[in-house]
């Protein structure tokens, strides 16, 4: 298949590229700078030029592929202003675009989603629904559902749910948010009790899923792109607390934007995720290393970690 993949040089779109282009497929990748052309260029991918905000651009791609994956979301722009609401809505125009150039034609849309709206306390299913209100961090939950309804409208479309740490070589997201909190104030620390669960997956695995998805995810399907099902934030303070020698400890609510910084309006997400139907539905099997294994590797804290 020829699939347009927005965010292709991302932290996630790196990986994605290769084990699409490794399965036989032609990629053709977005690029807003020399850069990202120049990566994908190298990797053996077609190169289109433009930005998330060229709607034409991304119809005409996309009218011209045998599918489309949507990786590429501002979140650096949403979290560098406080305004998430603004990039979470430009984010929907294109999936708009998108499903209306896909519509009636049976081709695979995937996108890339998170765990923001559903229930805390319990596992969660690629059955549950999200709860589904104003916040603006639930906007990008609404937008994967309208996908989901894609299905209707003549679409293949998926969404993957992508954890909270994604992790791996070139991580630059919340653990390495969490060690950078660390270093900076000599403690790594946890909010409460620390028994709220993040679940998490090897970048590797969630690349091959998307791959899955892409060829083979029936119309609607929600997946769960998790191998660690939960993993309690105080677990992850304490590998942090040992490699970077410093004391583990319980932040104050009051004090976690301080401490926190961009992450503090996340530190306190507490999703346990299932992904038992996904891997019966697409013979995905996660293989790598789970996020504890891999932080007790110390890669992660060999240069300083990134306060994005």
């Amino acid at each position: 298949m020829r699939i347009f993949v927005t965010g292709a040089t991302g932290f996630i779109g790196s990986v994605v590229v290769p084990e699409l282009i490794g399965a036989g497929h032609q990629v053709v990748g977005l690029a807003r700078s020399d850069g990202s052309a120049a990566q994908l260029a190298s990797a053996g991918a077609e190169v289109v030029r433009g930005t998330l905000g060229d709607l034409e651009i991304l119809r005409d791609a996309a009218a011209a592929s045998d599918g489309v994956i949507h990786l590429a979301f501002d979140g650096a722009a949403a979290f560098s202003t406080g305004d998430y609401r603004p990039v979470a809505e430009a984010d929907r125009r294109v999936v708009d675009t998108f499903g209306n150039v896909l519509a009636g034609s049976g081709r695979p849309f995937v996108i890339a989603s998170g765990f923001v709206g559903f229930p805390a306390g319990r596992v969660v299913t690629e059955v549950d629904e999200p709860v589904i209100d104003d916040s603006p961090y639930v906007i990008r939950t609404a937008t994967a559902q309208a996908v989901l309804a894609l299905a209707g409208r003549g679409v293949r479309s998926s969404v993957v749910r992508v954890p909270p740490s994604v992790h791996g070589e070139g991580d630059y997201a919340w653990v390495p948010g969490l060690i950078a909190a660390a270093r900076t104030h000599g403690v790594s620390g946890y909010l409460g009790e620390g028994a709220n669960h993040w679940p998490a997956v090897h970048r590797l695995d969630i690349a091959r899923l998307f791959r899955l998805a892409v060829e083979k995810a029936p119309a609607g399907s929600a997946l769960h792109g998790v191998a660690d099902e939960g993993v309690a934030l105080r677990d992850i303070a304490e590998v942090i607390g040992r490699h970077l020698d410093v004391p583990v400890a319980s932040v104050d609510p009051e004090a976690a934007a301080e401490h926190f910084t961009w992450l503090s309006p996340f530190i306190g997400l507490d999703v346990q995720a299932s992904n038992t139907l996904t891997r019966e539905l697409l013979d995905w099997q996660p293989t790598h290393p789970g996020l504890l294994e891999d932080l007790e590797k110390g890669r992660y804290f060999d240069t300083p970690a990134s306060t994005v």
